[in-house]
């Protein structure tokens, strides 16, 4: 029976299978002087390389999304004072 490859690409996404080491963990997320876009260690695709400043751009960007969701989120719920008096009837002519 033949093995299957355990790291490649299909369709020009990266894929790697390996049994990951914390060495490789660590290292595949640092990588100076390359591009913000580096190959997974363990899985599909690619990941953020925290090297890069345009990194932690993105990473300001979606946090600062994410906080302003939240924000606005908790200004939409009624407050207790508006006084919810409960299921209103309404007739259309």
């Amino acid at each position: 029976m033949v093995d299957k490859p355990k790291q490649g690409e299909i369709l020009g996404i990266p894929y790697n299978f390996e049994r990951p080491s914390i060495g490789r963990m660590l290292s595949s997320y640092w990588k100076p002087g390359q591009s913000m876009l580096v190959k997974k260690p363990f899985g599909i695709g690619y990941t953020l390389n925290l090297a890069n400043w345009r990194s932690w751009v993105a990473l300001l960007v979606v946090g600062g999304l994410l906080w302003q969701e939240q924000k606005s989120r908790g200004s939409n719920e009624p407050e207790a004072d508006e006084g919810d008096d409960g299921p209103v009837e309404v007739i259309v002519d």
